[in-house]
């Protein structure tokens, strides 16, 4: 496998569209290095060039669930071992449809007699069949690509309930805009469930951290709406100092 190419692969399926200079930067090489390790993915359509950026040929909206849960799989892994050892037996909490999210519900196997509402089929199959568990599937209608719930039903199922937790993923993390999403209607299910939880828990990984977040991303939860973030890497830089508690998954 050419030299760089995994790397260049993963930072374009995970941001969806960078420049040469943003992936020279991230991998330290000149732009002409990625300009010669970007060619053959072109070439075979993996990836596409357009105006000077590199684009993923599928948008990283609708890339299917089990090929988005495979990326940054090990920082997923911590986020989530780090959250189950915060959340006791017997919580109750509300949990979107992320990918980060299908992780968490697998860490939390390991607790009992939890309350929980998500509008997430993957994370509500996964913790509807642990015992003394109780689950709410918020939502009927499921989109083909990763199970997720986004009708009307969802958010009457979500109005219902209340949680002692928000456990929300975001695509991006940004100083001046906090957490953000691609779709509305995800940035409405977090306000939905921001609203019924005592504490709201933001789960990111450092490749979310964005300086300069795309203009078309909507804000899904602001700044001074995070209880806590549990995260990789030192997110210093890319979140207001003191906006919130932050927790390093080791």
């Amino acid at each position: 496998m050419p030299k760089h190419r995994y790397e260049i692969e993963k930072a374009v399926a995970l941001r969806g569209s960078v420049s040469v200079a943003e992936l020279a930067d991230m991998l330290g090489v000149s732009g002409q290095t990625i300009r010669r390790a970007v060619k053959p993915l072109v070439a075979e359509g993996k990836l596409r060039k357009v105006h000077g950026a590199i684009e993923s040929p599928r948008s990283p909206v609708y890339a299917p669930f089990l090929e988005r849960i495979d990326q940054m799989r090990q920082e997923k892994l911590r986020i989530s071992s780090r959250l189950a050892e915060m959340i006791p037996d017997g919580a109750s909490l509300a949990i979107d449809a992320g990918t980060t999210s299908g992780f968490l519900a697998q860490a939390l196997r390991i607790k009992s007699n939890l309350r929980v509402v998500t509008n997430s089929a993957f994370v509500a199959a996964t913790l509807s069949m642990r015992p003394g568990n109780q689950v709410f599937m918020a939502g009927s209608r499921l989109r083909d690509h990763d199970g997720a719930a986004f009708d009307a039903a969802t958010f009457t199922t979500i109005a219902r309930m209340h949680t002692d937790y928000a456990i929300l993923s975001a695509s991006a993390m940004n100083a001046a805009r906090g957490f953000l999403v691609h779709e509305a209607h995800e940035a409405d299910v977090a306000a939905a469930m921001h609203e019924i939880s005592d504490l709201t828990v933001m789960c990111v990984d450092h490749s979310k951290f964005q300086t300069d977040a795309s203009d078309k991303m909507i804000q899904a939860i602001a700044t001074e709406q995070v209880d806590m973030l549990i995260t990789d890497k030192d997110p210093t830089g890319f979140i207001r100092p003191g906006a919130f508690e932050v927790v390093l998954a080791d």
